[in-house]
């Protein structure tokens, strides 16, 4: 970094840095997109997904022909992509998933196309589940305006609901919900007489084993709920074994902790410091730096929460449960983005107090050439981590047996607007260099006399952050992170704040891409090459914003003399 005072110079062995670039991207290529090697972490569909106006189509035509119902044409369909996760989960846990996807996946698929539709004649709606890429109908049920199946499905205690359901069901007897179920299941495909009923007399519902299917420890079943007489649904999937099951359940549980507690908890902390010493260091900084930046990420944070609209519309949240949690999150960002303003302005009052230059301004002479510099920096310094990141995946894989499932909340099937999907990579290369690594790092050392503590806690602190993410077990990403957020800080250490956002920025859009690539339309397969040169389109917009400055000779950069003291 420079000293303050001095002129701008991003000092890099650009020679070094493309040979391990170059390095990075063969085994990023290597490990992550060839389908011969890849993992399944960037796993993209082979098959043509049909698009959302296909899905609908289909799923009006289901619903006049096989459910004999009228769709309200006043009130607009929602779409939304749905995956049975669990199920994905334990294929990809157990090594399973090229062999399920050979042999069951074009009946029983994990993801779908849920297509939502609004019933005129009782003015409740009609949920239909079309296979993605066959546009077949898998699965449907049916929900009255006034559900009382809905109710009881929203009792959080299991021994509650399965007796509220039993009530729901109107008195059926076990025969008479056989009888019920008979069509359905020849209509879907199925004998009854080569099904096992797993149902006992007292429970609701009914499930039948098709024992004739199955893999691993996973066999077919056919489900069926009923409501006031009638069949409520019916779904056809793979079952997932118990044991599986109470796994995930408890390393969930342990990543909520984790996020709260080592993540949220510390985060507040590094927050409240931040406050203290941007007033501690008012004197070498100032309250107008971090504005722009605060403002643009809680624009960002803010769209992307719109974004997700479908998948609260998809789960029937009311429109006063959509008022209250887009105000709820907004308020979020909101803290959110006065924590990085804080971050922003103590992290750079910290620094140029120790006479170091960390976040350079555009009032600085060199500032364009810099910031130039340091974008291509940045995107040198992303592909080694690509590269890192993809032997970290094999590792953990043959070690701690490390694997991944889907999350169908972060999917750009479930955007309104897919194609912007990537500035949420603007949003966390500014926001987490700026917090963890801006002010985290400078303010630690000061408490620990140590640059790699300081360097380690502030890592972990935002690896513990992405806990939450479907990757098992969930150290799995905490480990990860904490190679990567090593090199992160390095990268700051050496380079500064700004080419450390923009390798940030550069490796989460070349991850986001991939997202939009795999839905395969034109439009989102250029947005997605859009995405991953827009970091140096920013760049260079600097640059010819700031040509014209005043340019100093260069200088060899030298480490300040005195340090954070």
């Amino acid at each position: 970094m420079n000293s303050v005072g001095q002129p701008l110079r991003l000092k890099a062995n650009y020679k070094w840095l493309g040979i391990f670039a170059v390095i990075g991207l063969v085994l990023f290529v290597l490990f992550q997109i060839l389908p011969s090697t890849a993992s399944e972490t960037l796993e993209q569909q082979n098959t043509k997904v049909i698009s959302k106006a296909e899905a609908q189509r289909a799923a009006e035509a289901f619903m006049q022909n096989t459910l004999h119902l009228e769709a309200d044409p006043s009130k607009d369909a929602v779409i939304t992509y749905q995956s049975n996760s669990d199920l994905y989960g334990y294929l990809s846990r157990e090594k399973l998933l090229n062999e399920y996807n050979k042999t069951f996946e074009k009946s029983y698929p994990y993801d779908v196309f849920r297509v939502r539709l609004a019933v005129r004649q009782n003015e409740g709606y009609a949920n239909i589940d079309v296979h993605m890429n066959s546009g077949k109908v898998v699965a449907f049920s049916v929900t009255p305006r006034y559900s009382n199946y809905a109710a009881a499905m929203a009792d959080p205690n299991k021994s509650k609901r399965e007796t509220k359901l039993k009530i729901v069901e109107g008195g059926l007897s076990l025969e008479k919900k056989e009888e019920l179920a008979a069509p359905w299941l020849q209509q879907m495909g199925y004998d009854p007489g080569k099904l096992e009923l797993s149902t006992k007399e007292n429970e609701a519902g009914l499930v039948y084993t098709d024992p004739n299917r199955a893999i691993g420890r996973s066999s077919l079943q056919v489900k069926l709920t009923f409501e006031e007489g009638n069949v409520h649904s019916f779904e056809q999937t793979f079952s997932v074994p118990e044991a599986h099951a109470a796994y995930v359940e408890k390393e969930t549980s342990k990543a909520k902790w984790l996020t709260i507690l080592g993540y949220g908890l510390l985060t507040f902390v590094l927050g409240v410091l931040a406050i203290v010493y941007s007033a501690l260091t008012r004197a070498h900084t100032s309250f107008k730096r971090g504005i722009f930046l605060s403002v643009f990420y809680f624009a960002v944070a803010t769209f992307s929460t719109y974004n997700m609209l479908p998948v609260f519309q998809g789960e029937g949240v009311s429109n006063f449960g959509l008022v209250f949690m887009l105000g709820f999150q907004t308020f979020f960002n909101l803290v959110m983005a006065a924590l990085l303003y804080f971050s922003l302005v103590g992290g750079d009052g910290l620094w140029r107090k120790a006479g170091i230059n960390a976040w350079a301004k555009a009032k600085e002479p060199g500032y364009g050439p810099y910031v130039l510099h340091s974008m291509y920096t940045g995107y040198l310094w992303a592909f080694i981590l690509m590269g890192v990141q993809s032997v970290i995946y094999i590792v953990l894989d043959k070690t701690i047996h490390s694997w991944s499932t889907t999350d169908a909340t972060q999917s750009p099937y479930n955007m309104l607007y897919p194609w912007l999907l990537p500035i949420m990579a603007w949003m966390a290369g500014i926001s987490e260099e700026a917090v963890y690594r801006l002010f985290g790092i400078p303010m630690l050392k000061k408490l620990l006399r140590s640059t790699f503590a300081a360097c380690l806690i502030t890592t972990l602190i935002w690896a513990l952050g992405h806990t939450l993410y479907p990757i098992y077990p969930v150290i799995t990403r905490p480990i990860e992170l904490t190679v990567i957020g090593l090199l992160f800080s390095f990268i700051f250490l050496k380079h500064g704040y700004i080419a450390a956002m923009f390798s940030h920025v550069v490796f989460d859009s070349v991850l986001m891409s991939f997202s939009l690539f795999a839905l395969g339309d034109v439009p989102d397969i250029i947005a997605g090459i859009v995405t991953i040169v827009m970091p140096a389109v920013v760049a260079y917009i600097v640059y010819l914003y700031n040509r014209n400055k005043k340019k100093e000779e260069p200088y060899v950069m030298t480490p300040h003399p005195g340090g954070l003291q």
